[in-house]
């Protein structure tokens, strides 16, 4: 969230903290590694975030505001801001809270320009994130740690930037990574909420203070792909989030600027409150939805600013209709549900008004039957078909390598003759490898119901996994059938669950010329 609504909490917050201090200091107790816990393998296949199972997982929860900005107070004793003990974890859990957002400070992390100055040394920052980060995982949490407040040279990190700095970011980021990259239930989320208005810095960054591309910062920045690049070479496998402009509120182009990562490990985060310009079902459809149907999405902030849930419960429910995970704004107590704003009013769990919508919202998610739910009972893939999963905590698992599935036609669909445009779209490619989706539109004037489609390739590509259908390759040739919850499309609609693949391919990979939907050859 932007740092300035933050600000108007610091002197409320001091108060809190003077009464929270001796349950804070109980909490912590060395640690020494970070414990291996599931939901283990989080990784990226296609637009989905999937455990090592092959399960999609979907998230829904909350981020912990604090440690950005309580290192940076003189001598108060605490990097948190309220409990981060086992009582307030179990408050989570009663909300069918799944994953937590960790903000963390540059400077507190990394020991410079004097900070932390809460009474700790950096090691005893890190020490305290690391502890705070394994109890949420061992109650079977995913974790997302994010570079919140920093700063360039010797300027202190009291608040949020335009970009992230080449002075620091980098070495926040080896460090960062090195910490956390031995547990795969762990997301790094590189930057909070840049706002710089270049693309183009936002993926190169700059090389000096208002130095093209990035005109509109006041120091050397570091790009996405700088930071992507860092983090890998660490050797962390760690699934990374990249949010857009405008406070993370717009990825109008980044799938355009999409950074390149040699795991194609990266997820779109976007922010979202009722303030800000991406705030309707009209914006969502026109720039989340594509950036949606290509890579996995997290919206990484939400919330409203006037203590409902009426703009949040609309959200939502577009979401979960997408598939895509989402944390709310903010799991702390600060007396003022509409500035910040706040889920609660105690740490018991009490919510505010806006807390109870949400609350509500995630109790429903937890009772309802998943949808969609495919479970291909034949499948003549050499994957897994994932199995989508909306509002279940991820069920344990370390380890296990999705067992193989061979040798089985599945019965064709037999659809309604169609009038179809058929986008196909390589998005991601790497040596003997690629990714791939589509775009499925009926352009006709009669609805859909059930289909195949079927296209040839040219050059010897085999697919080795497909999501949101099956599939049949004899040669060249390739017959994707619809699975229960896609089957359907109205006139004039573009499907919003089309099938996607990972395949082989041995140097030359051409696209596809011509595509057939229940044997109506598309354009």
């Amino acid at each position: 969230m932007n740092g300035k609504a933050r600000v108007r909490l610091f002197t409320f917050s001091v108060i809190l903290l003077l009464m929270g201090t001796a349950l804070v200091g109980a909490f912590f107790r060395p640690a020494t590694s970070i414990k291996a816990a599931p939901p283990s393998g989080l990784h990226v296949v296609g637009n989905h975030i999937q455990d090592s199972t092959g399960r999609i997982i979907v998230p829904h929860g909350v981020n912990r505001m604090g440690t950005e900005y309580q290192c940076t107070k003189s001598a108060i004793g605490t990097n948190f801001d309220g409990p981060i003990d086992q009582a307030s974890v179990n408050a989570m859990l009663t909300w069918g809270i799944n994953i937590v957002r960790v903000p963390l400070n540059e400077d507190c992390w990394l020991g410079i320009n004097g900070f932390p100055a809460s009474g700790f040394s950096a090691a005893q920052y890190q020490q305290q994130i690391m502890s705070w980060v394994n109890l949420l995982i061992q109650n079977n949490m995913i974790v997302i740690v994010e570079m919140h407040w920093n700063a360039p040279g010797s300027t202190q990190a009291t608040g949020q930037e335009p970009m992230p700095d080449m002075d620091h970011a980098p070495a926040f980021w080896t460090s960062v990574a090195n910490t956390f990259k031995a547990n795969s239930s762990i997301i790094f989320d590189i930057y909070n909420e840049p706002f710089t208005t270049s693309w183009s810095c936002w993926k190169n960054g700059s090389t000096a203070a208002s130095a093209s591309p990035c005109t509109d910062v006041p120091f050397a920045a570091a790009g996405m792909q700088t930071l992507v690049n860092t983090v890998r070479a660490t050797g962390a496998t760690n699934v990374v989030m990249l949010g857009g402009l405008a406070f993370s509120n717009d990825v109008s182009q980044w799938l355009a600027n999409k950074p390149t990562d040699s795991l194609n490990n990266l997820v779109a985060s976007v922010h979202i409150y009722n303030f800000n310009a991406c705030a309707n079902t009209g914006c969502w459809d026109s720039q989340i939805a594509p950036v949606v149907a290509q890579v996995p999405v997290m919206i990484g902030e939400l919330g409203e600013n006037d203590c409902a849930s009426g703009f949040i419960n609309t959200l939502m429910t577009w979401l979960d209709q997408h598939t895509t995970g989402y944390l709310a704004w903010t799991w702390t107590v600060t007396g003022n549900c509409g500035g910040t704003p706040s889920l609660l009013n105690d740490y018991s769990g009490n919510p505010t008004g806006y807390g109870a919508g949400y609350r509500t919202h995630l109790m429903s998610l937890a009772t309802m039957t998943p949808t969609p739910n495919p479970t291909p009972t034949a499948t003549p893939t050499r994957g897994v078909t994932p199995t989508p999963t909306m509002g279940v905590t991820p069920t344990p698992t370390r380890g296990v390598t999705p067992t193989p599935t061979t040798g089985v036609t599945p019965t064709p669909t037999t659809g309604t003759p169609a009038s179809c445009r058929v986008t196909y779209t390589i998005t991601s490619q790497w040596p003997g490898n690629f990714g791939a989706s589509f775009a499925i539109t009926n352009t006709g004037t009669t609805a859909i119901n059930g289909w195949n489609l079927t296209f040839t390739f040219a050059n010897g590509q085999t697919i080795t996994q497909l999501w949101n259908g099956t599939f049949v390759q004899s040669g060249a040739n390739i017959t994707v059938t619809n699975l229960s919850y896609n089957g359907a499309l109205a006139p004039g609609a573009t499907m919003v669950s089309p099938p996607g693949f990972n395949g082989t391919q041995t140097g030359t990979n051409a696209v596809p010329t011509s595509f057939k939907l229940n044997g109506a050859t598309c354009s």
